[in-house]
């Protein structure tokens, strides 16, 4: 029975971050999702302490806060981030927090099948950057030349394919960012998403952050975002 329930749960919590729509639509108050593989999966560039210590600690404080910050208000997950300037500092941080952890976990997987990129997406990107190689050094870069804490990501934008940074758990969402898009891939460059492993080595986390990204999502996501307009 306790297996037929984690099993369930499990597949449940996939499917809440199944696309962009269904992420934003989720309304407070809101809850701590499982990781949707096992916290060892990702070694290849990602050990399961960090995973485990970054989801079930890092994440569910985000939740946690968030869920207290509102103090029983309903109230989705986009209408937060789309007025992020007008909240308080602790429903912007915790949200943002809560938002960018779940994609995050979703454009990640230690599957090969998922590490390989699709070939209209990879036209996509060599036609805006000129290769691959190219594109990831651009987005490596973003990301080790965020100071602090922060973020690097490829967002679609009514004009194409942009690669930019926020700070703190701010994102592309919310209505303070210098580049607003629907994010398609990210990056946390928090020290602890990587320093268990990596130490102060963040462009060493990024070189090896393509290892487990998930393309099958990220395109997944790049096609519904070039459908749907920016809240």
């Amino acid at each position: 029975m306790k297996l037929k329930f984690w099993i369930l749960t499990v597949l449940l919590s996939s499917l809440s971050w199944a696309s962009l729509q269904e992420l934003n639509a989720q309304t407070s108050p809101f809850k701590l999702a499982p990781l949707p593989y096992p916290a060892n999966s990702l070694e290849k560039a990602i050990d399961a302490e960090t995973m485990t210590i970054h989801h079930d600690k890092h994440h569910q404080a985000y939740v946690d806060n968030a869920n207290k910050a509102l103090d029983g208000k309903k109230v989705s997950m986009i209408e937060l981030l789309k007025t992020a300037s007008k909240q308080a500092p602790m429903i912007r941080n915790n949200i943002g927090g809560h938002w960018n952890h779940t994609f995050f976990w979703s454009v990640l997987s230690g599957k090969d099948e998922d590490n390989k990129i699709p070939e209209g997406l990879k036209k996509e990107i060599e036609a805006k950057w000129g290769a691959m190689d190219k594109f990831q050094a651009e987005f490596e870069k973003a990301g080790a030349s965020q100071f602090g804490s922060g973020w690097a990501w490829l967002i679609r934008t009514s004009g194409g394919l942009e690669i930019t940074a926020t700070p703190n758990q701010d994102n592309p969402l919310m209505d303070v960012g210098e580049k607003r898009g629907w994010p398609i891939l990210g990056a946390d460059v928090w020290e602890h998403a990587y320093y268990l492993k990596y130490q102060n080595k963040r462009a060493d986390y990024l070189k090896n952050f393509w290892k487990v990204v998930n393309w099958k999502k990220v395109d997944q996501y790049n096609q519904e975002a070039a459908k749907t307009k920016l809240p």
